[in-house]
């Protein structure tokens, strides 16, 4: 008997090492046609360049649009690099609510007319969301503070503050903010912030924000920016409140790049003061129970399954039975995580501890879905 059971384990857990990275995926996309020329919106809206508009280009371009929409909508430059990101890219056109293409015209070196295709996608909030808490990211929550932008520029004729009425002489840091996902505001640029510009020259922070009270919130963005030989340069200070949080200089031979390392500045700035740490605990290897198994169609269903899931980075057999599965699941993120993500399925269905009289142990406990 003791022979027959050893068997027994050692068939089921062959079949779920062979069965192991079968995954199945299927997906919509519906184009958005919404207007004769397509423009990104919103922490959750990208745009990126692709070579043509064939599936396979456009595969790439939502992988590339949705790091984007996580950078943006988590505030966190570093997470493409956490565990189980990469992984969810691949399937980036399940989160998609619609997507278009725009033809931006530019100058070639001959001066000839250049055309460079871009890919304005739009994704599912909710569903982006649910795969930042799955994945463990932080978030930095919406609506998010629109910092005032107090600019000073000297190209060689002295400095002048960039207000409202110059704002396409800032659009570079303008937008690349919108591109991290919030917005600065300029200030009107009357007479009497003219004159601020000398407190700005000497990183005056405190003549800044007494001038900036009459904006909301108290967060400014102050920037000094010259020319200097070969590259212009920039000094920017982040006050939040009163309180300095960020001090970063930032250089380029091209003034629009050097300009727009203010929004990133700020962004990281910002991210680290009010971004919320990830839900579902630490990663880690952890024993799973699956049970309700009735035969080798539904250890298969179950191998593939698990294999699909991208926070799951490792899968080992550890014992197994005609009706139970024994295994150790590496996570990239908390067992609280993968349990949210089986419930959104239709596959597993956690069974509270002791709620079907077995051993409880120290194991997570599933069931397979109709078993």
């Amino acid at each position: 008997m003791h022979a027959r059971s050893q068997a027994v384990n050692r068939w089921w857990l062959g079949l779920l090492a062979a069965a192991l990275g079968l995954l199945w995926t299927g997906s919509a996309l519906a184009q958005r046609t919404e207007g004769d020329r397509a423009v990104a919106q919103g922490a959750y809206e990208a745009e990126v360049p692709v070579r043509n508009q064939t599936d396979a280009e456009r595969k790439k371009g939502l992988a590339a649009a949705l790091a984007q929409v996580l950078i943006n909508a988590t505030g966190d430059r570093s997470a493409l690099a956490r565990g189980g990101v990469r992984e969810e890219l691949a399937n980036a056109d399940s989160y998609v609510e619609s997507y278009d293409y725009r033809q931006d015209e530019g100058v070639g070196a001959a001066g000839a007319p250049s055309y460079q295709t871009k890919l304005v996608v739009r994704f599912k909030q909710d569903a982006v969301n649910d795969l930042i808490d799955l994945l463990g990211l932080p978030n930095w929550p919406q609506p998010r503070p629109k910092p005032v932008l107090w600019l000073a520029i000297d190209d060689g004729s002295g400095p002048r503050l960039v207000g409202l009425r110059q704002a396409n002489a800032a659009r570079s840091v303008l937008d690349q903010a919108r591109a991290r996902g919030y917005a600065l505001g300029l200030p009107s640029g009357d007479a009497a912030e003219q004159a601020a510009v000398g407190a700005i020259w000497r990183g005056d922070t405190t003549a800044v924000a007494a001038l900036s009270r009459r904006y909301s919130p108290p967060i400014q963005l102050v920037g000094k920016m010259r020319k200097t030989p070969g590259q212009w340069q920039v000094d920017w200070i982040l006050v939040d409140g009163g309180k300095v949080l960020n001090r970063w200089q930032t250089s380029s031979a091209d003034a629009r790049r050097a300009m727009a390392g203010g929004a990133d500045g700020t962004a990281d700035a910002l991210y680290r003061r009010y971004a919320r740490a990830g839900n579902g605990g630490a990663g880690g290897t952890f024993r799973v129970q699956i049970a309700g198994l009735r035969d080798a169609d539904d250890y298969l269903r179950v191998a593939g399954y698990l294999g699909g899931i991208s926070i799951v980075r490792r899968i080992a057999p550890v014992t197994a039975t005609p009706d139970q599965l024994d295994l150790d699941l590496e996570l990239s993120t908390g067992m609280a995580n993968f349990t949210r993500y089986v419930g959104r399925g239709s596959v597993l269905v956690a069974v509270p501890a002791g709620g079907d009289g077995g051993d409880t142990g120290a194991s997570a406990r599933f069931r397979l879905a109709g078993g």
